[in-house]
């Protein structure tokens, strides 16, 4: 558990699951949560050996938005500090060297997006539901990540009317990338970080920072990026060997077929 008890961290050999503890509040994101999903991801940075990381919630909700509550007699400054926080927050999770699925069960509000985008990539329940009302709540948020996930328009219109989206929509736009039964999406998870894991833990790295670095920049300065990380996996992995286990798996295929 992290220091807040708002954000619970289990490592299982080369997975970690981060888990939004709040069912009681409907995961609604707070100042401790903040706080405690940076703790939470610091020490998965600090841990050897983790390869994939799985962030997900207890409970129906996967996050009802940021915690209002907890605004009540604050003022302009502490809303500020407040709002940086999560800022920290998500890059923090969006920072993190390895693979990290966001499951998504039950509603996503607001913050919650924010949250899940942060990760590489949603796997979410078809019970899911997606809703960016920041503007009709009078403030502003969700403004940066969600345009770039689903377009300029689609989040103007998203943000704007604040309207509840349903889970087979959100897989039309791209805000999801792979839509399951609420029944196998725990399974369904857990075979996709399997997956992952079969890849080697560098070559997983350096593909997620070629990726996201490259997003932020040309197409030449992208190939750039993409060199420099094969010249360290050339220097620094065992390539060759990943090569015959390649050639191994082909052949492997092709007599199964021929079969």
């Amino acid at each position: 558990m992290t220091q807040n008890g708002t954000i619970r961290l289990e490592v299982n050999g080369p997975r970690a699951d981060v888990i939004l503890a709040r069912s009681e509040a409907r995961n609604a994101l707070n100042l401790p949560m903040c706080e405690d999903l940076i703790d939470a991801f610091a020490q998965i940075a600090a841990t050897p050996g983790i390869g994939i990381v799985v962030l997900r919630s207890d409970g129906p909700v996967f996050c009802a938005g940021a915690d209002m509550k907890e605004r009540k007699g604050r003022d302009e400054a502490w809303v500020m500090m407040r709002r940086r926080t999560a800022f920290r927050a998500y890059e923090t999770v969006g920072a993190c060297a390895v693979p990290v699925i966001a499951q998504v069960q039950g509603a996503l509000v607001g913050s919650g997006g924010e949250i899940a985008m942060s990760c590489d990539f949603i796997v979410a329940s078809t019970a899911a539901t997606f809703r960016f009302p920041e503007p009709q709540w009078g403030t502003v948020g969700a403004t940066q990540r969600l345009q770039r996930v689903v377009g300029v328009s689609r989040a103007k219109e998203l943000l704007y009317t604040g309207r509840v989206m349903e889970a087979d929509e959100a897989q039309r736009i791209g805000l999801i990338t792979t839509l399951t039964t609420p029944e196998a999406l725990a399974q369904t998870v857990d075979e996709t970080a399997e997956r992952i894991l079969h890849a080697p833990g560098l070559s997983l790295k350096l593909t997620k920072h070629c990726i996201d670095a490259g997003a932020r920049t040309d197409l030449a300065s992208g190939i750039a990026i993409e060199l420099a990380a094969i010249d360290r996996m050339l220097s620094e992995s065992d390539w060759r060997g990943s090569v015959d286990r390649f050639s191994a798996q082909v052949g492997s295929d092709t007599k199964e077929k021929k079969a």
